[in-house]
């Protein structure tokens, strides 16, 4: 039913919270679980200039080390989880938008499943902040399974 999974982080408690299940999922299916870590260029294009965005963007992050130090503990708690469940999984590691980022990798990975955290916000909260979790449920034509990051789905 599922070959590949795609599992959004940024590292937080909230996107480890999808972990577990989409580990689960995978090897239940023989799945393949991929770990994607957004760098969010609009939000680092505040303190950054322009020339260190365009690295990031092209993927140069060796000097960086803060954001390449985010990224792997990121992916590598996912890669971690699914190995120790016997299940295959690879690390991405993009920059842009976070929603349309992982929408990106859908079509990249081929993802026939994204799983990824929410915080579970609603009202004035979320229509301020926005939610990534959203913006991907509405533009993807795969099933994502959101899961709230206090434990309910």
């Amino acid at each position: 039913m599922y070959d590949n999974i795609l599992v959004p982080t940024d590292g937080s408690d909230t996107a480890e919270a999808a972990v577990d299940r989409a580990v689960d999922l995978a090897a239940k299916y023989d799945a393949t679980v991929h770990a994607l870590y957004v760098i969010d260029v609009d939000a680092v294009n505040y303190s950054l200039g322009t020339e260190q965005v365009d690295r990031i963007r092209q993927g140069h992050l060796d000097d960086m080390p803060e954001v390449k130090q985010a990224a792997d503990e990121a992916t590598g708690y996912v890669a971690d989880a699914a190995e120790s469940a016997g299940v295959p999984a690879e690390e991405h590691v993009r920059a842009g938008q976070p929603a349309r980022a992982i929408r990106n990798a859908i079509d990249e990975l081929g993802a026939d499943l994204v799983v990824m955290g929410s915080h579970g916000r609603s009202g004035i909260s979320r229509a301020l902040l926005g939610s990534v979790a959203e913006q991907v449920l509405r533009k993807t034509q795969i099933p994502v399974l959101v899961v709230d990051a206090r434990g309910e789905e």
